[in-house]
């Protein structure tokens, strides 16, 4: 397969690297300074302890190089942040007229809709990974932990575009679901842990789930998006290796004292020590959030199907004025006792 990559950081770089070495023609669409290394250098994945230089991938920075002499692709594989997804479905449209099927590996929920109301639903395939990658520096990424690729297509019954074929082919271990919905809002339940709340504290997950008060706090923001799961008649999906059917019992019925250290150690693993990735985006002062898609979707989705979702909407809203300079982030770091009035 000739596979393109929309965005290629951490985890295009892995999925770009890995399929290239499984003898797929890759190209990567990256930032310049991405591109310059990968060219002088080869990209770079680091697994298991072990580096592999990946030199046979093609780099490019725009799109519409990519396409510049009519090439073909089987596959594109977006990878941007999901508030980059409409100038990237805006730059494939003017970039070819005829695009290839689009997989998207992007957090959040919503990112199907726009592609397929942009790419029509066949040409749209969901997929989630639960790999921590870390960007070590441009070109070259590490993977902290082996995950899984979920894959579903957007329209009932469609094709996968060899997508789980060629997935397999380069290692990955690949599930496939019936319902797109259940496997992108099952992987918001898993990105949304500790996620808003050590953003807006400047502090790490292990710290959060120390603190019962916190703990509680991201029980009820997982209680909300189950309930917005249910009115949508989404079911709840296992993702990678989370047993998430198992976990939604426990969140109503399991005390406190024993729910802490499960949760604690679902969220260290699932991250691989990394800090979150709301974090990440509010401290480099990006001015954009993926909270957009994560406790912004359950937000919105309360909204509509008339479900109370608090807490929610109170991360949601603490974290965009913090994002967009409305709110002093000072006010919040390690203030547990203010982020906790604000819910209340």
């Amino acid at each position: 397969m000739h596979v393109l990559i929309i965005g290629a950081g951490a985890i295009g770089s892995l999925v770009g690297g890995k399929l290239a070495l499984a003898g797929h023609q890759v190209t990567l669409v990256g930032r310049p300074a991405y591109a310059q290394a990968v060219r002088q250098r080869g990209l770079r994945l680091t697994e298991a302890g072990a580096t592999i230089i990946v030199p046979q991938a093609t780099v490019h920075t725009s799109l519409s190089e990519a396409f510049a002499h009519g090439q073909h692709y089987n596959l594109a594989c977006l990878t941007v942040k999901s508030y980059d997804t409409d100038t990237a479905a805006d730059e494939l449209a003017a970039a070819t007229s005829a695009p290839p099927p689009v997989l998207t590996l992007q957090n959040g929920v919503g990112n199907e809709e726009k592609l397929a109301q942009r790419f029509t639903a066949a040409g749209v395939l969901s997929g989630a990974i639960t790999s921590p990658v870390e960007v070590l520096e441009p070109g070259a990424v590490a993977v902290t932990r082996a995950g899984r690729i979920g894959l579903a297509a957007v329209q009932p019954g469609g094709s996968l575009a060899g997508a789980d074929s060629a997935l397999r082919e380069a290692g990955f271990g690949v599930t496939l679901y019936d319902d797109y919905r259940s496997l992108k809002w099952s992987k918001l339940l898993m990105n949304m842990m500790a996620n808003a709340t050590c953003a807006i504290l400047d502090w790490p997950p292990e710290r959060v789930f120390a603190d019962r008060r916190l703990c509680a706090l991201e029980v009820r923001a997982l209680r909300e998006g189950l309930a917005v799961m249910r009115a949508q008649g989404i079911p709840l999906a296992r993702v990678g290796g989370y047993p998430l059917p198992l976990l939604a019992p426990l969140l109503s019925g399991l005390p406190m004292a024993l729910l802490q250290p499960l949760l604690r150690r679902l969220a260290g693993k699932g991250r691989g020590g990394k800090m979150p990735s709301l974090h990440m985006d509010l401290s480099r002062g990006k001015g954009r959030s993926e909270v957009e898609v994560l406790n912004g979707a359950i937000a919105r989705a309360g909204a509509q199907f008339g479900v109370a979702v608090p807490v929610n909407c109170t991360l949601y809203r603490l974290l965009m004025g913090l994002t967009r300079g409305e709110l002093a982030w000072d006010n919040f770091r390690g203030r547990p006792e203010r982020l906790l009035a604000e819910v209340e």
